[in-house]
């Protein structure tokens, strides 16, 4: 059954993530279609992780398309 716009709901989950350049990324990404934060990285052919309300060094409450290629690790924050 496919999902329509209509019932779409987005779940956000808050993680880190560190770059190759050492640059470390704070923010969100939607995992509403996945179940868990691991999906995104392991079971998603897509070559960009989406992340919003980013901060990262002078930026805060940004959009950021971050390259799966450049990360070096993930974590996503405990509750």
């Amino acid at each position: 059954m496919e999902k329509s716009a209509d019932n779409y709901q987005a779940e956000y989950k808050k993680i880190t993530i560190r770059t190759s350049d050492g640059s470390t990324i704070y923010g969100k990404v939607n995992i509403a279609e996945k179940d868990r934060v691991s999906d995104i990285f392991t079971s998603s052919e897509d070559l960009f992780v989406i992340m919003v309300d980013v901060s990262c060094e002078d930026s805060f409450g940004r959009t950021m398309f971050v390259n799966k290629r450049h990360i070096v690790w993930a974590e996503p924050e405990e509750l």
